[in-house]
């Protein structure tokens, strides 16, 4: 797993929203893409996390930073979740994990004792001109080594934690 660092070139992407959608990064030209790496739709701490970006949505539009979640889950159960929680950005399936892996948050994660490929709780921040400005990781991730610049978050936490960048810049 090499996961992307601060000036690497996001990798370009157009993968299907909980509407059907398709949603290009290329689409956001112009404005800073939170693009936010998550497990799975509708466990508890993907929960928190969706839910407290739904609550300070208005706090990312108005730094012209557009929010999209990316999982491996269906279309069909990113809508559940998007209805169920009022949820008001993007989540974009992605259930080949070609674009997690193209950002190197797909690989071998670890939990209860047991060892399986997954998802790995990133985030990045894409700049207007589509390079990474800003890897936020979770405060649990130990596995993945990470070099340069990024910044810890608790899962409740996340939506603070990129702000509380934002509003250095």
């Amino acid at each position: 797993m090499q996961t992307l660092k601060s000036g690497d070139k996001a990798p370009s992407f157009t993968l299907l929203n909980q509407h059907n959608e398709s949603i290009s990064l290329d689409s956001f030209a112009g404005k800073k893409v939170l693009a936010y790496f998550y497990p799975k739709a509708m466990t508890p701490g993907c929960t928190t996390q969706a839910q407290k970006l739904r609550d300070h949505i208005t706090a990312f539009t108005e730094l012209n930073v557009v929010v999209v979640g990316i999982s491996p889950d269906e279309v069909e159960r990113l809508t559940k979740f998007s209805d169920r929680d009022e949820l008001n950005f993007s989540l974009l399936s992605d259930p080949d994990h070609a674009v997690a892996d193209g950002f190197g948050v797909w690989g071998l994660k670890k939990f209860m004792g047991k060892e399986f490929d997954g998802i790995h709780r990133l985030s990045f921040l894409i700049d207007e001109q589509g390079t990474i400005e800003h890897v936020f990781t979770s405060a649990s991730l130990k596995a993945v080594p990470l070099e340069g610049e990024y910044s810890k978050f608790k899962t409740k936490e996340h939506h603070q934690v990129v702000l509380d960048y934002l509003a250095t810049k």
